[in-house]
C-alpha cells in the first residue's frame, strides 16, 4: 500500500512540474517573436521549426523563452552568457550539436569579439 501511494505521489509531482516548466517558459515570447533581429525562422512545417540566430559581437538580445526543447547546432566558435550572471556561460564550438532544454524568460549576450551564429531545431 505504501509503495502505491509513493508511486502515485511521485507521478503527481512529475506531471505537475512539466506543465509548470512550460508555463515558466511562456512568460516571455519565444525567440523568433522576442527578438526577430537575432532569431529568424529559416524553415517550418507541421513537424519542425528551424531558427537561425546571429548575435553581433557584444550584442544582448531581447527577453525571450525557449518553450520547446531543441537541438542547437553551432556554426562558429562563440560564447554566450546571461548579462546578469544568473546562469553559466554557453561555449559553442563550430560543428557541434547540443540539447537545449525548455528555458524561461532570459536574455543572452555575445561576449566575444566576433558574431555568434547557431541554428535551433525544434520539434513541434
Amino acid at each position: 500500500m505504501r509503495c502505491r501511494i509513493a508511486i502515485a505521489l511521485g507521478a503527481a509531482i512529475i506531471f505537475s512540474v512539466v506543465p509548470q516548466a512550460t508555463l515558466l517558459a511562456q512568460s516571455a515570447p519565444p525567440t523568433y517573436q522576442g527578438d526577430p533581429s537575432v532569431y529568424k525562422i529559416i524553415f517550418e512545417n507541421d513537424s519542425f521549426r528551424v531558427i537561425a540566430a546571429t548575435w553581433k559581437a557584444g550584442q544582448t538580445d531581447q527577453p525571450h523563452s525557449h518553450p520547446i526543447a531543441s537541438v542547437v547546432y553551432a556554426l562558429n566558435d562563440c560564447k554566450l552568457t546571461n548579462p546578469d550572471g544568473t546562469t553559466r556561460d554557453v561555449v559553442n564550438k563550430a560543428g557541434t550539436a547540443t540539447a537545449a532544454p525548455i528555458t524561461a524568460s532570459h536574455t543572452a549576450q555575445n561576449t566575444g569579439s566576433s558574431d555568434c551564429q547557431v541554428v535551433f531545431i525544434e520539434r513541434k
